[in-house]
């Protein structure tokens, strides 16, 4: 099981993660003007791909639990 973790205040909101995203488990949200990538599902959705961990900001992290 994974858990992906967001860094909001690194955040660009370029969408890559979304996008990289095989099991669309990450969605765009946007709170108080300022977007900002989620993970939108459960830990049993993340399959450990690390396709999202190609953020340039360093904003996504995935860890095993």
């Amino acid at each position: 099981m994974f858990i992906i973790t967001i860094d909001i205040e690194k955040c660009k909101a370029c969408g890559d993660c979304v996008e990289n995203c095989p099991q669309q488990a990450i969605t765009m949200v946007e709170e108080d003007g300022k977007k900002y990538a989620m993970f939108s599902g459960s830990p049993d959705d993340c399959i450990g791909c690390g396709s999202c961990e190609t953020c340039e900001e360093s904003a996504v992290t995935v860890t095993e639990i």
